[in-house]
């Protein structure tokens, strides 16, 4: 995704300032596309360099003008262009899973520990993001009401990042059951032979079958 277009698409909205586009972030998308300050307005002077936006400056006489950042059509026209163009898939780099991939070379008291961080970590996005329609609605207030269909999809990313802290959070605590009971210590079974039946200890068959397998007794044969 593209700073560039994520500003365009606020602008689309409404002309805001530059404080107001860092607001928008904050208590929008920042859950998933977070933007500081200085990126903000080093991202909006490109964007009137490409004549994709545009200045209006308020004189005020107590204060510093006020510059205010509108679309413009060519802006909206590069939005709609990026909106319908599939975004070519990139891989993902996410630190923890190398330090979890990793996690083998420390004791199990730290191995736990860096379980226990992840557990932690994923049960407060999922309150900061239950708490976020709440956070945010003095915020909203202010503004004009979205219609239906953008309410929508912009509801959308909200629902994606709580089912995803929610799986994360699911998985965590099952690694932690695992490692408190000594999993770890067993090694891993393939998938492909877990569901394999076992050989009679008896017959050296395969239970439930009749079928000799390589080193097995013979069928039939009596013991003296």
């Amino acid at each position: 995704m593209s700073l560039d277009h994520a500003i365009l698409g606020f602008l689309k909205d409404r002309p805001r300032t530059g404080y107001d586009l860092k607001t928008a972030f904050d208590l929008t998308v920042r859950h998933f596309w977070p933007a500081d300050q200085s990126q903000i307005y080093r991202t909006l002077t490109r964007l009137v360099q490409k004549e994709w936006a545009e200045t209006e400056v308020i004189k005020q006489d107590r204060r510093l003008d006020q510059k205010i950042y509108h679309i413009t059509p060519k802006g909206n026209e590069e939005l709609l262009r990026w909106l319908s163009t599939p975004l070519s898939p990139k891989a993902l780099r996410l630190p923890k899973l190398i330090q979890i991939f990793f996690a083998a070379n420390l004791s199990n008291d730290e191995a736990l520990q860096c379980f226990e961080r992840f557990v932690y970590y994923h049960r407060r996005s999922i309150a900061e993001l239950r708490a976020l329609p709440e956070k945010t609605l003095p915020y909203r207030k202010k503004l004009p009401p979205l219609p239906a269909r953008d309410l929508f999809f912009r509801t959308l990313p909200w629902e994606y990042g709580i089912r995803f802290a929610e799986t994360s959070l699911q998985w965590g605590e099952d690694v932690i059951a695992r490692l408190k009971r000594g999993d770890h210590l067993k090694g891993v079974k393939s998938e492909n032979t877990r569901d394999q039946r076992k050989p009679s200890r008896r017959t050296g068959q395969h239970a439930g079958s009749g079928q000799r397998i390589p080193g097995g007794s013979k069928r039939g044969r009596r013991r003296s």
